[in-house]
Formats: C-alpha cells, structure tokens, sequence
C-alpha cells in the first residue's frame, strides 16, 4: 500500500479517534467530577457524612472500574442501541467509552480532592460556609492541578480504549491498525498507527503536564499567599448567600 492510500485512511481514522476521545472526556469530567467530591463529602467526617451513601456509591464505581472494556462494550451494546440505534460507529463507541471513564475519573478525582488542605475547609466553614461553597471556592479551586492531570490520565486511557473498540467496528485507528495492519498484512500501516498514538498520547501528556505545573505556580498549594486570596474569596461568598 503506497502512501497515498494510506494517507486519507489514516486522517479519516485520527478525526474518528479523536472525536470519540473527546466526546467520551467532556461526559467523563461532566459525570466523574461530581461523583468524585460526593465520595469525599459522603464519607467519615465529610460535610455530608452519610456512610451508606458513600459505601453504595463506592462499589458501584468499583464494579463499573474492574469491568474490562472489551466486556463491557458487549454488555452494553443493547443500551448502546437504544441510544444511538447502531452498535458500531464512533458515535455507538461514545457510550461504553465514556461509562467506562466516568468511575476511573471520579476516583482520581476522589483522591485529588482528598488532598486539599483540610485547615481550608474548616476556615470557610468557621466563616459561615456553606457545602456548596466550600466545594465551589476551596475544595475544586485547590485541586484543580491535580484534576488537570486526572483529565490527561483519563484521555489517555481512553485513546488506549478507543483503539481497543476500534476491534469491533468503531472506527478510529485501532480499527485501521486490525483490519489493514494485522487482517491484511499492511505492517508498514500498522506501525505507522502506532506511531502516530504514540505522539498523540506525548502531546496530550506533555499539555496535561505543562497546564497541571503552571496552575500550581500561580496557585493551589504553592504558597500562604493564594491561599489568603482563597480566603477572602469564599469569605465574600459567604456574604452574598
């Protein structure tokens, strides 16, 4: 296969593999988050300490994160159907893509938003605070260098996802990889697929990183200064409510 038959079929696959991606990342931060700060509020000594609550909500997230994709992409294809009306596509991927990384990113949520300074959370509340603005102006501000490089975490895995559902018709370049590389023998096409996640994935890493770094040096835990910022910040909240 000459490079100008690759070429179209590797630029279709990379706008496939990139829309499913992102697609399946705006409904993983859009669930994951919230899921993520209630497994902290929920639990021991939380603002909404409810042990039941966050026991249900924990094992729900650890059964959907143990489920390997492969198997939950069939488990899913009749829910996949009602939604979509095909269970091949990009658009079909989406589903199992994005359900698959909503409990994988509310627990690196869960574990970023653990790590914010508890003094924080106790001074907002001394100053009359109420949940809702402790979570708005202390607990996602302060983490939101380590939500920054959840969300890399999470798109890479899902570029490794989208080319695992590339196997079953989704398209993308793990389909490309399957059928030309492996079904019909095109090595030179199959490694240049693999190249071409390669850098993909280094960009998005190098970005995640370069964005998670400089967030921290202008704010988060970097100093007393943001944090008396943070202060007064939730302190005129407080005022307004």
């Amino acid at each position: 296969m000459t490079w100008s038959e690759m070429q179209p079929l590797l630029e279709q696959a990379c706008w496939d593999t990139l829309y499913m991606v992102g697609w399946s990342t705006v409904i993983a931060v859009v669930g994951g988050l919230p899921l993520g700060v209630l497994l902290v509020l929920t639990d021991r000594g939380g603002l909404l300490q409810n042990v039941v609550a966050n026991k249900v909500i924990g094992q729900v997230v650890n059964v959907a994160r143990s489920m390997p994709f492969i198997i939950l992409m069939v488990a899913l294809m009749g829910f996949t159907r009602s939604i979509t009306g095909t269970t091949i596509g990009r658009e079909a991927a989406i589903v199992p893509l994005a359900i698959g990384a909503i409990p994988f990113f509310a627990r690196l949520v869960e574990t970023a938003v653990r790590e914010v300074d508890g003094g924080l959370v106790e001074a907002v509340q001394s100053m009359g605070g109420n949940t809702w603005t402790i979570v708005r102006k202390v607990l996602v501000p302060e983490a939101l260098p380590s939500l920054i490089a959840s969300t890399t975490t999470t798109i890479v895995a899902l570029i490794g996802y989208s080319a695992m559902a590339g196997t079953v018709g989704a398209g993308g370049l793990g389909d490309i990889a399957i059928r030309y590389g492996y079904q019909r023998f095109e090595t030179q096409l199959m490694w240049i697929t693999v190249a071409i996640l390669a850098v993909v994935i280094s960009l998005i890493q190098f970005a995640g990183d370069y964005a998670a770094r400089s967030l921290h040096r202008r704010g988060g835990r970097s100093g007393p200064a943001p944090k008396l910022r943070l202060l007064k910040a939730a302190t005129a909240d407080t005022k307004t409510v």
